[in-house]
């Protein structure tokens, strides 16, 4: 591993440097072997681990390119590792969307367009009254992509997407057992929203914290 752990960290310095940019083209294996003197062998296995965590793409037949290198693409690989949490780790993920999300919710304040906004509130509408809990938790991962892709921040997007999944199964278990869980979401997500009309950083960001602490509590009263 030592050795295929140094071929990574020479493809990498190239990149990081500039020497390989995205979309770019791979030398040979031979000769970039060669060049950074390392073994055919270790080269390949630092290009079949670089290409799972999608920072190089394997090409049959015409060969291995730098991918675009997009945050969005990059943290597919978190998602990946988020997939084999365990259950007493709920928690933890939701105190790092607590940190997040409310900052992203706050920074869409000034970026939000009305058409993103009228979306969101028809979606909202459409949803209706008394939704089921798998439909309240559907529309709730939705409203609250659409306002982090409104924040203008593709890093800060593809985190909180990546981390959303953990969560999932909490909110739908609390929509199941908590009385009030689809009422105080749909009300919470109506004063995210007006927030957001009313260019009220602070108050979305305020809106934001309680609406995700509010699933935190109800799961350490459960624990």
């Amino acid at each position: 591993m030592a050795v295929t752990d140094e071929a990574i960290e020479k493809i990498k310095g190239m990149i990081v440097s500039g020497a390989l940019r995205p979309g770019d083209r791979l030398p040979k294996e031979s000769e970039l072997a060669a060049d950074l003197g390392l073994s055919r062998n270790s080269l390949r296995e630092a290009v079949r681990a670089l290409s799972l965590i999608r920072i190089l793409d394997v090409r049959q037949g015409d060969g291995t390119y730098v991918t675009s290198l997009d945050p969005q693409l990059l943290l597919e690989a978190l998602s990946f590792v988020v997939d084999f949490h365990r259950d007493d780790t709920v928690l933890e993920f939701l105190a790092v969307r607590r940190i997040l999300e409310p900052a992203a919710t706050a920074m869409a304040c000034a970026r939000i367009t009305e058409a993103e906004l009228d979306a969101l509130t028809q979606q909202l509408d459409e949803l209706g009254a008394t939704p089921s809990v798998e439909e309240l938790v559907a529309c709730d991962l939705e409203f609250h992509r659409g306002i982090v892709q409104s924040s203008g921040n593709s890093v800060l997007c593809s985190l909180l997407d990546g981390l959303s999944g953990p969560t999932t199964r909490a909110r739908v278990w609390r929509g199941l057992t908590q009385e009030d869980a689809v009422s105080r979401t749909l009300h919470e997500h109506r004063a995210i929203l007006t927030a957001l009309r009313d260019r009220d950083a602070e108050a979305a960001r305020s809106w934001a914290t309680v609406h995700i602490a509010s699933v935190e509590q109800w799961l350490r009263s459960t624990l």
